[in-house]
């Protein structure tokens, strides 16, 4: 894992923009007030290992455009890690 590759696939615009659809699309499908924080949610994706893997491939194969390409990383890993990063609601 490379801290490099992370920051750099964080600055992706079209990495950011998929997760930042991503996470919208649960608040709402989990019918929730509280968005839990763009910027930390990018950062949870980024860093997941197989995420991480995936970015350093495309960008070591010379991939124009790694964090929109859904063969490098696919909908549902974005998915899966904003889904196992999502904060857990308080009890009341």
């Amino acid at each position: 894992m490379s801290y490099t590759t992370i920051s750099r696939c964080v600055a992706d615009q079209a990495f950011s923009n998929r997760v930042t659809a991503c996470t919208a699309q649960e608040q709402v499908a989990r019918r929730e007030d509280v968005e839990p924080g763009s910027h930390a949610m990018l950062w949870a994706v980024a860093s997941a290992s197989d995420v991480e893997a995936a970015y350093a491939s495309a960008v070591a194969a010379n991939n124009p455009n790694p964090g929109g390409d859904e063969s490098v990383i696919s909908d549902a890993m974005i998915l899966s890690h904003v889904q196992a990063n999502w904060p857990a609601t308080p009890a009341p």
